[in-house]
This record gives C-alpha cells, structure tokens and sequence, in this order.
C-alpha cells in the first residue's frame, strides 16, 4: 500500500512544483491585467465581437459533429468487424495527425481549389473552396484521428456481455449499437470532442488560409495592425471564456452515468462481427476516409515537391536544423518542468495536485493567447529576452507542458510505491531515491512526453509567427510565408520535410500504446 500523503516533499522539488505552476500562469495574469481597462471591455461588447464569437462557435460544432460521422464508423469497422486489413486501416486512419492542420488547408486548396489540380484536370475552374466549408473541411481533415483513436480504444475495451444482453432481448445490431454501444462510448466520445474543440478554437492557420473569420484570426490581425494591444487581448479573454466553457461541458458530461464491466477479471477477445455484402461499401468509406484525409495531401505535396525541383527550389535545410533545435529544447526544458509537478501530485499530499491541475489549465489556452502574453512580460519587465530563442521556446513549453504531464504520471503510477519505500528504508535520502530508483522506472513516460511536445512544437504556427526571433525562420514558418502568396511549390518541401521529421515519433508513440505494457489512453 502507498503511504501518499504521509511524507513532506523535499524542499526543493516542492519550490520546483511552484515556480513551474506560476510560470504556466502567465498567460491568465496577463489577460486579468488586460482585462481590468475600461476599453478592454468596450471590444469584447462590439457586435463585431460577438459576429466573431459566432463564426467561431458554428465552426467548432461543424467540425466535432464531422469528425464523429467520419471516426466512429471508421473505428467500429477496424476494432469490431472482420474488415480486410484492419491493421492497415488502424495505422492509416491515424497518421493525419503527424499532418499540421495549415498543411492540410494547403493542399485542399491547391486539390480542390478553383485552380487547382482537379480543376486543372477537368479542364474548367471548381468553385472557390475558402470559407465555412473549406475551414470544416480541413480541420476534419486534421482533427478526426483524436475522436478515431479514443472511440477505438473504447471499442476494444467494451464489454462483450452488455451487447451480447441486448441481442438476446431480440434487439437487432444496428438498435443493439445505437443503444447499447453508443452510451457506453459517451465518455470517450465526449473527451475525443474536447480535443476536436480546443484545436478549432486555437487554431490559426487554417482559417487564416481560408480566409474565415474566426477569433484567432481577429486577434492575429488585431495584433499585427494596432500599436495598441488592449484589443487583441480583449478578443484572448473571449477565446479564452469560450475555452473554460467547453471545459466545463465536457466535466458535467463526463461526471453522467458510465457503464462498467459486469465481471472482474481478463477481458474476453470481442469476436469480429462479419460484414457480409457490407464488406464492399465498408472498404469504399475507409479508403475514401483514408485517402481524402492522407493519400490526397500526400500525392499534392509530392505533385509540388516535383515542380519545385524542376524550378530549382532549394531544401529548406537551416529551416529544419531551427525547428528541430526550438522542439528539441521545448521538449526537454518540458519534461524537465513536468516531472516535479507529476511527483508532487502523485507521491506526495493530496493537496499538491492541486498544482498539477491548474497546469493542465494551461493546455487550454490557444498559442496566439500564451504569445501575446509573453510578448507583454518580456517587453515591459524583461527586455533582453524579447525576441530571442528563449523567449520562442518558453512559449512552446507553457503551451505543450500538459501533455508531458500526462505522460510522466502515467509512468509513475505505474512504479509501486514499495519499490521507493525499500530504497528509503536502506538509508536513501528522499532526493536520491528520487534519482535514482524513481526517475529510471519512468523514463518510458518521460521519453513519450518529450515526445508529445516535440511533435506538437514543430507544427506551432501563431506562437512561431509572433516570437521567433529576426532571422529565425522554422519549417511552419517557411510554410506560412509561401502559402501566404500561394507558392505551393515552394512550401512544398518545408511541408514534407516537417511530415516527414514528425512521423518517426508518432510512430514510435502508436507502438508504445500498443505494446503489453502500457496501459490505453
């Protein structure tokens, strides 16, 4: 039995836990400053705003009610039917993530657009794809694996005897699964919609490329135009009002009835349901799932990459070295501020926590939102850091800390508190164990964590544009800088090479899932 909440912390890792929760904090203190002037409020009360709020708000509901009709059949027809090649399928459906959303939005444009390659090939110009339905369009595109991945978890988790109850009540499958399957899926389906929401609130560059007025775009542009920043932070605290709703929400609907298993024990193999003569239109949705979602920008960016080595366009090579080096360091300087946190809240009183849950705070706020703050600390109390590399990757940190949380208490929750308690008892100081017996075991954790950030600074784009230093050009930037004059075949090798320097890691996170040993998501 762990004895938590028995031991005092060692000093210094309970200054650590602090001094890294108030850093994550920044961003709400700026805003609470921000907020208390008089011309503050006059923005977030302008009809404009409210135009903004709406816009914004129909684009999230389209975009988590699209992914939910394209993930859940996706994943009930891999993890619950005998599918040819539901391996295949498994992997395919979730590689869109190592796609950035901007990236996605491009090669829509450059597929579907009005002159783009289909409209090349027919010979005629397509109607112009920007607006609502190119913005839902993309962030589907780039949004569903999260709603796949969790709704297959939960799949394989199920418990046979809740649908094999309902069918011999004579309930048919497709009531059985309406009934039955879907409720139990509730709590999965809801968290994988919490995702979906917060990336269509924070995202910038999709809306940006396609033109849709949405908040994110407001503030950028707020910022970019006006000398005086009080606008675009007022239009931050609305984004992030939005946030703390949706939070919110999803608590309520988390905290509803679950279903649990009916009997302890090992789970049994749930039996493949045969799909019979829906075995053909159920291949047909997986590849026009996986090949509107990854072989259409896949084939786009290698359409360009080929045109733009025939117009000699160079390897963004020093681009790269940048953004491996920002990541690289976010990474570490995460892991290395999310393991205090994690063991205060795991192996220590319950009241530390506390810490670890206003961090989590933090994922919710968009990058453009953290930027901004920064921007103002650094300018008014520390001016040598603006604008520099440092100022670029604390950014990154605060922003992608959480999911490195998450990661290392995983790992630790994992290592039996005895295994500590026998190192103390053999005269190992609190700092030592620590060190050497705790941090070892959850190196698996940290490493996934580190991961987990630097997969999600490379594809930063808002945080990028607004505190990378003069000079310092990063694969999303150069991205950003050819789309935003539409030279695809010019942001088409930066484009792959930052798929192709993220897709190792997402592979190596998938194989961790999947192994014995870890637990699912």
């Amino acid at each position: 039995m762990s004895r938590r909440g028995s031991r005092r912390p060692p000093l210094a890792l309970a200054t650590a836990g602090i001094a890294v929760a108030a850093l994550l904090f920044l961003p709400l203190v700026y805003l609470v400053i921000r907020a208390g002037t008089g011309d503050a409020w006059d923005v977030v009360f302008r009809e404009r705003t409210l135009d903004l709020i709406w816009n914004t708000a129909i684009l999230v509901a389209g975009v988590v009610a699209a992914t939910l009709l394209v993930a859940v059949p996706l994943a009930w027809l891999v993890v619950r039917t005998d599918l040819p090649g539901r391996r295949f399928w498994a992997v395919a459906g979730a590689l869109p993530l190592v796609i950035p959303s901007y990236v996605g939005a491009l090669c829509l444009l450059g597929a579907l657009g009005p002159r783009g390659l289909l409209a090349d090939a027919l010979g005629r110009e397509l109607p112009e794809l920007r607006g609502y339905w190119g913005a839902l369009l993309a962030l589907t595109l780039s949004t569903y694996p999260y709603v796949f991945l969790l709704a297959s978890a939960a799949l394989r988790e199920l418990d046979p005897a809740l649908e094999e109850a309902s069918r011999s009540l004579g309930r048919s499958r497709a009531t059985t699964f309406r009934r039955v399957t879907l409720p139990t899926l509730r709590p999965s389906l809801a968290a994988g919609s919490l995702l979906v929401s917060l990336y269509v609130l924070s995202d910038f560059g999709v809306v940006s490329l396609m033109n849709y007025d949405a908040l994110t775009r407001a503030i950028f542009l707020q910022y970019r135009s006006l000398f005086d920043r009080t606008p675009a932070a007022a239009l931050a605290l609305v984004l992030v009002a939005l946030t703390m709703l949706l939070l919110l929400a999803e608590s309520r609907l988390h905290r509803k009835g679950r279903l649990h298993r009916t009997s302890p024990g090992v789970s049994r193999a749930l039996r493949p349901q045969p799909l019979g003569r829906w075995r053909v239109p159920a291949l047909a949705f997986c590849g026009l799932t996986v090949g509107g979602f990854l072989f259409l920008p896949a084939f786009v960016l290698v359409y360009w990459l080929v045109r733009g080595i025939e117009r000699g366009v160079d390897v963004p090579v020093s681009e790269a070295a940048n953004s491996v080096l920002a990541s690289g360091l976010a990474a570490g300087l995460a892991v290395g501020g999310a393991v205090p946190l994690a063991l205060l809240a795991v192996r220590y009183r319950s009241r530390w926590r506390l810490l670890e849950r206003a961090a989590f705070a933090a994922n919710a706020l968009p990058g453009i939102v953290i930027a901004l703050a920064l921007v103002f600390f650094a300018a008014r109390y520390v001016p040598f850091v603006y604008q520099t590399l440092t100022l670029l990757v604390l950014a990154y940190v605060i922003r992608f800390l959480p999911q490195a949380l998450a990661a290392i208490e995983t790992a630790l929750r994992r290592i039996s508190p005895s295994v500590e308690e026998a190192a103390r008892s053999l005269g190992r100081s609190e700092t030592a164990v620590l060190a050497r017996v705790t941090l070892p075991l959850a190196r698996a954790g940290i490493g996934a964590g580190a991961a987990l950030v630097f997969l999600s600074a490379m594809k930063e784009l808002p945080a990028t544009l607004l505190l990378r230093p003069i000079g310092f050009e990063t694969l999303s930037t150069a991205i950003w800088r050819e789309t935003s004059v539409a030279a695809y075949s010019q942001a088409a090798p930066a484009a792959l090479l930052l798929i192709l320097l993220s897709a190792p890691f997402l592979l190596l996170l998938w194989r961790r899932d999947r192994a014995p040993s870890a637990s699912p998501d």
